[in-house]
């Protein structure tokens, strides 16, 4: 009786398991870089964001910026929540391996299956400020199912209570999965603090959802590509229509977020396409979320090129 409880609890965490990633699977091309849709979800009770956020696949940052108006912790029950499920792929010089956007905390997995070129997407957390994790072009050099933390030394001093070594189990801030960066000591990991996830907490290495990080690990082979890059500003089109989706990065205190935007809509072609009302309103909202702002373009007086509109304050 409980290896048969034992085989039908698998069978439904795999058919759980399976829906889910097939769900996370997009299809892209040169004429659709922006993938997903937007959802709504109604508040159940005394459900926080940050409930929402993982049921949904989303990070914190995300759900956040996505409805400032909302209590993060008490959004209201009956409220209603928009689920910022779709995105813009990054600019890169190839869609190929993984791609890490820091700014937008948001991790792309591009393959191919046959002759379709497809991506899958999982929300992140990052390395928090004077931990930043670093950007570059790396590599998976290492697979660690159930890895043990071993504590590093600028970690004991601030901690000194720890060991020099956590095993594998719930108390273990890796998860259950960890894939080792060429740069060796940074990890894209598990977590046993799935808050962390859409959060600038950790020190350097990159946290997926404890339910992600084994669908990661299993698909990725050792040796592949990893981008790590940071792109507050993203331009992308699906069809005829031209979207860019806007992100906050506090750790970028001078950056022009319209001077961004100009720039890659010229770098792509795009910026005839577009209406510049919308795209002040996109740029000046940061909502996170991709915006359409195609249309026939309008001229607006000088004053709106004023520093205080162009800039965040």
């Amino acid at each position: 009786m409980r290896l048969l409880k034992i085989v039908l609890s698998a069978s439904v965490f795999f058919a759980i398991s399976f829906t889910s990633a097939f769900a996370e699977v997009y299809s892209y091309g040169k004429n659709n870089t922006v993938i997903g849709v937007i959802k709504t979800h109604k508040v159940n009770g005394n459900e926080s964001l940050i409930e929402i956020a993982r049921n949904y696949g989303v990070g914190y940052n995300e759900i956040v910026d996505a409805n400032p108006k909302l209590d993060p912790f008490l959004p209201g029950s009956n409220s209603t929540v928009n689920i910022p499920s779709m995105w813009i792929l990054p600019d890169v010089a190839s869609y190929d391996g993984i791609v890490i956007n820091i700014t937008e905390m948001r991790l792309y997995y591009f393959f191919r299956q046959k002759k379709t070129v497809l991506v899958r997407t999982f929300p992140i957390g990052i390395g928090d400020e004077g931990n930043d994790t670093p950007v570059g072009n790396f590599k998976i050099i290492e697979k660690i199912a159930n890895p043990a933390w071993h504590v590093p030394e600028s970690i004991k001093k601030e901690r000194p209570e720890l060991p020099n070594v956590v095993p594998p189990g719930p108390n273990n801030p890796l998860g259950t999965h960890a894939l080792r960066l060429s740069l060796g000591s940074y990890l894209i990991h598990g977590t046993n603090r799935p808050w962390a996830v859409g959060r600038r907490v950790t020190h350097g290495c990159i946290r997926l959802y404890p339910e992600d990080i084994p669908k990661l690990f299993q698909i990725v082979p050792k040796g592949m590509k990893v981008t790590i890059v940071r792109q507050p500003v993203k331009v992308g089109v699906k069809g005829d229509s031209v979207y860019i989706e806007v992100h906050r990065d506090d750790t970028e205190k001078d950056i022009n977020y319209f001077n961004e935007a100009v720039e890659l809509l010229k770098k792509k072609g795009l910026l005839k396409k577009i209406n510049t009302e919308k795209l002040y309103h996109a740029v000046r909202e940061k909502s996170g979320i991709p915006v359409e702002i195609s249309g026939f373009k309008i001229e607006l007086p000088q004053k709106i090129f004023a520093e205080n509109f162009l800039r965040e304050r």
